[in-house]
């Protein structure tokens, strides 16, 4: 056994503040010259205005000049893109545009940008709207998957990073905003297609895919207006879009942390108990001990005795229970339709109605090399070869497990559909009232078949091979397996099963009415006010998932069935020139592969469903009676006022808002519990439990109400000088999958002879419906400078005071039971009262070096840098210092972790962006750099558990040329050097899985008539 002191991630730390100085130095450099110049390039370019037309200003440039102008002329501090046009915003899907913006972060999925946080604070702190409306999705928690809707039918977002009383609350670190323009406000008729195709190197390596060599992307929009004579305007936009792309993906993957399959094992020979790596016999680690049923892991229970962990001082090393690699053959389709109707009969009433539907379908055929007894402790051998550091994280091992070759069929589903209805009507001069109804629905289903097909039974204990994993300097995982061949399919005949499971079925829905009315006072330093109100029922329900299982006999080793070859050439080259090395006994190297024997998926399915009489392969139905079943119901009115004022300060103008926003929610949460019947002994009273029927449906609720003061200033100093303040109390709600109401009655074993239902009965609960919201006082102080169209500087100072962390809380809750109703103590996860603080600096500039002599005037750069940080703690629920609070309020601490806590999911504390464009005659081009360091990242299925996210760089560039004034080509890349994402299980050192998803290449021409 080799115990190491804990691996620093030196590099990382290293490369994070040469990304710090070298943006910063740059940002410095962009400007030093030309503020050099402004003072004397002013005057020269009043005099060239003066001679020159109106130049009309597209491409790159234009984008960047609309997104300076949206941040210049709102009263909030906003960030944004906005194009002219449909299809102008720069980017290949919404999350890819969002996060160039300053502050915003995406979490990659399948290789392109899903989840977006702002300011380094993830996205169930954050809120976003679709056309000012509430959007949903199909995870269970409050954020978006951005990559649902085509930026070819956006043409502005924009990040709210302060907030005004008249905006939907639910964002402590800001509201997205997502638009699609009105038909009317265009004025002007436009057909405009965009037919693009996709190349992914990767893929051109994998033989027979899905989605074939090539994909493509198909838009099509068309915006008109029409005079009605008497009857007005009217006017129409509609715009759909047809993807159809692969997503390949390589992946070293092992047991996460969000179940119960990753331990930390005892490691140490001194172990009175002689536990784990110890024992004396071989085994799964986590079950060598006295109390091996109960998973007899590291102890982190205060021992009263000491009032430290039981296991404190004894050696751990992490163990899960099963590692290998994936390859993965994709096909990613999507299908959108967006369209709109504005309709003015005069210049009072302006009457709008949208649409937006999307569907998007990923399938993906998996297979996986599977070393499936990574717990495995082998007498004499396992602890001596052992090398792990301090924080239990394992360098090397050697063991003995099963090695499978197994395969997935899985396929998800997600539509979304939003509509609404809108008018505002000018009731006077000085009267406006508006009002609105909003639907938005997401329903999402997962559908999975997993074939399993084991070694068949090698030279160790229980048939399994000898085989040693270590990693390399980059924590990689590489295998060393003794006498056996992966690639050879002769050797996996045992264990054959097949697992048909319908994962996640979701439904996801807002609708809401809004009425809103402002009134021009026309005088005084109070210009108008505003008012209003928002009625919204959100509805999430979610089954729990449901599965068939099917065994199949053993396979004859010379006749294996539904082999198929290794689809993929060059499998994880990036990350390993020998995923697996075969040796001999005497140690020799036989072999080294990136390959195993493959399974034709479909081909296998349908064998072992033949054996078992089944004629084709059937998902099962949800169980509406589970206890882990989803219906939660939350009701919010919400009601402000707002005055909006324009006067002077200091002599100087001074404008912006102050208002109040108050929010009422109550929840409904619909749950099961498990059917019992108490049995009484007729001898001695003694009670005893007995599942009897179906389950028993239950009802739980939640209420709060806050108060959201706001107030927004603008002081401008000199026409390109403006000086802002923010000030807003906000809130984020828990995550609707939180709000569950399942509650599990078991016999409580600490009480030997009951003879109360209160001594009998103890409930493990499942969700909370009175999950309090997370509040936030928020203050920002910005600085911008704007010294032409094409430029600006600005830097933002903020600061966040959370009072909310999450914790373990007994409450009590009535049952009733035999008719009778008992008061139980249930433990339920509870927003407590703890304070933490998050501060942060925000740096944005932009300019454009037209002045410079010929072909150099066509550069231009942008660059963004957000630095960030925060005390707020958020400890795992297995490993992390834990307790609950009773029923009298008082904190009761009851483990010791040997965790570090997290801090707020999705926290990155460097978020950074640079971009260089090249825009000249007919030729736009771009070149982007991306950056977000490493940040904590819950589990959709259980949010407690830490998973970390490595620091990441990704590299883009797009460019265009026109070949006439309505066609243009384009080409863009993104993940240009294959970066992959990395993630960390339970410390930020222990590596667990890596996605390469390679570069991904799309080419086309666009038309505007």
């Amino acid at each position: 056994m080799t115990n190491h002191p804990v691996i620093s991630n030196a590099s990382k730390k290293n490369r994070t503040s040469f990304i710090k100085i070298a943006l910063l130095g740059s940002a410095a450099l962009s400007f030093s010259v030309p503020a050099a110049f402004a003072q004397e390039s002013a005057a020269e370019d009043a005099e060239a205005i003066n001679k020159l037309d109106t130049i009309v200003v597209t491409g790159s440039r234009a984008t960047i000049q609309n997104t300076i102008d949206l941040k210049r002329t709102n009263s909030s501090i906003v960030d944004g893109l906005s194009a002219k046009d449909i299809g102008d915003l720069p980017a290949l899907s919404i999350g890819e545009a969002l996060e160039s913006i300053t502050g915003a972060a995406s979490h990659r999925e399948n290789g392109g940008a899903t989840e977006i946080s702002i300011r380094g604070l993830g996205p169930f702190l954050s809120a976003t709207t679709f056309n000012g409306r509430v959007a949903t999705n199909g995870t269970g928690d409050r954020s978006v998957n951005f990559s649902q809707f085509p930026s070819e039918l956006m043409n502005k977002l924009a990040i709210y990073k302060t907030q005004d009383a008249s905006l939907i609350e639910g964002g402590v670190a800001g509201l997205i905003a997502l638009e699609t323009l009105k038909p009317l406000d265009y004025n002007q008729r436009r057909v405009q297609f965009n037919l693009t195709g996709n190349y992914n190197p990767d893929q051109q390596n994998i033989d027979n895919t899905m989605a074939g060599d090539l994909g493509y992307r198909g838009t099509l929009s068309y915006v008109d207006q029409f005079e009605l004579g008497g009857l007005g305007q009217l006017g129409f936009s509609i715009g759909g879009q047809r993807s159809d792309i692969s997503q390949p993906e390589q992946e070293m993957r092992s047991s996460s942390p969000s179940g119960t399959s990753l331990f930390a094992c005892i490691a140490d020979a001194t172990d009175p108990d002689s536990r784990g790596y110890a024992a004396s016999s071989s085994g799964d680690c986590e079950d060598q001990g006295p109390n091996s049923s109960n998973n007899d892991g590291y102890n982190t229970t205060i021992d009263p005795e000491t009032g430290l962990a039981v296991d404190d001082g004894l050696d751990y090393a992490w163990a899960g229970s099963s590692r290998g690699y994936r390859q993965n053959d994709t096909h990613d389709t999507r299908d959108s339709l967006f369209t709109a109707l504005q309709w003015q009969p005069n210049d009072r009433l302006d009457i709008n109605a949208d649409l937006q539907w999307s569907e998007r379908v990923q399938n993906e055929d998996r297979h996986d090399l599977n070393f499936s007894n990574m717990k495995r402790s082998v007498a004499g051998d396992t602890l001596d070869s052992l090398v792990f550091q301090d924080n239990g994280v394992v360098q090397s091992i050697t063991t003995q497990s099963d090695i499978e070759s197994n395969g997935e069929i899985y396929e998800r589903t997600e539509e979304y559909l939003g509509y609404g209805l809108s008018g505002s009507f000018d009731v006077t001069d000085k009267l406006t009232i508006s009002a609105d109804y909003s639907f938005s629905e997401t329903t999402r289903d997962e559908l999975q078949a997993s074939i399993r097909v084991s070694s068949q039974g090698g030279p160790g204990s229980g048939g399994r091979e000898n085989l040693s994993w270590a990693r390399d300097g980059d924590g990689f995982v590489n295998y060393t397996v003794q006498d056996f061949d992966v690639t050879d399919i002769s050797n996996y005949t045992d264990g054959v099963r097949l697992r048909v499971d319908r994962d996640a079925e979701r439904r996801n829905t807002v609708e809401a009415i809004r009425f809103d009315a402002e009134y021009d006072l026309g005088m005084g330093p109070i210009t108008s006010v505003e008012t209003g109100f928002r009625l919204s029922d959100l509805e999430y329900v979610s089954y729990a998932a449901t599965r068939d299982e099917y065994n199949a006999s053993d396979f004859d080793s010379s006749s294996v069935p539904c082999e198929t070859g290794f689809a993929e050439s060059g499998f994880l080259s990036s990350a390993s020139d020998a995923l697996v090395t075969q040796i001999d006994s005497d140690g020799n190297v036989v072999s080294t592969t990136n390959t195993w024997a493959v399974f034709d998926n479909q081909c296998l399915v349908d064998y072992i469903l033949a054996e078992n009489g089944e004629t084709s392969l059937v998902y099962p139905d949800s169980d509406p009676d589970s206890l882990d079943n989803t219906n939660v119901l939350e009701t919010t009115l919400a009601g402000y006022v707002m005055a909006n004022y324009d006067t002077s300060l200091a002599g100087k103008p001074f404008s912006g808002n102050f208002g109040l926003r108050v929010v009422d929610t109550k929840v409904k949460s619909l749950g099961n519990r498990t059917p019992v019947a108490v049995i009484t002994n007729p001898v001695d009273g003694t009670l005893s439990l007995e599942t009897d029927g179906d389950a028993v449906v239950l009802f739980g609720k939640g209420e709060y109400t806050e108060f959201l003061p706001s107030f927004n200033g603008t002081l401008e100093l000199r026409d390109d000088i403006l000086l802002r303040a923010g000030l807003f109390r906000g809130m984020s709600r828990a995550d609707p999958g939180n709000m569950t109401f399942g509650r599990d009655f078991n016999e409580n074993n600490e009480e030997d002879a009951p003879t109360t239902i209160e001594e009998l009965i103890s409930v493990e609960g499942s969700g909370n419906p009175n999950f309090q919201p997370l509040m936030s006082w928020n203050y920002d102080i910005a600085a911008e400078w704007y010294p032409n169209d094409d430029s600006i500087l600005a830097a933002s100072i903020y600061y966040k005071n959370f009072t909310g962390g999450f914790e373990n809380s007994t409450v009590l809750e009535d049952f009733i039971i035999d008719g009778a109703t008992v008061t139980l103590p249930v433990s339920v996860t509870a927003t407590n009262e703890d304070t933490a603080a998050l501060y942060g600096i925000e740096l944005t500039a932009s300019h454009n070096f037209s002045y410079l002599p010929g072909l150099f005037s066509g550069f231009g750069a942008k660059v963004s840098l957000n630095l960030a940080e925060s005390d707020f703690e958020f400890e795992d629920s297995l490993y992390g210092d834990l307790g609950y609070r009773d029923a009298d309020g008082n904190l009761i601490q009851t483990n010791v972790g040997i965790l570090q806590p997290g801090n707020v999911p999705g926290f990155s504390d460097v978020v950074a962006s640079g971009q260089i464009y090249y825009q000249k005659g007919k030729f736009d081009s771009s070149l982007i750099y991306k950056y977000r360091s490493e940040y904590f990242q819950p589990y959709t299925s259980n949010g407690t558990r830490l998973r970390y996210v490595g620091d990441v760089g990704v590299w883009e560039a797009r460019a265009s040329y026109d070949l006439t004034e309505n066609l243009s080509l384009t080409v863009s890349g993104i993940n240009l050097f294959n970066a992959p994402k990395e993630q960390y299980f339970f410390t930020n050192d222990n590596l667990g899985e890596v996605n390469y998803y390679g570069p991904r290449v799309f080419f086309g021409i666009k038309g505007k008539f």
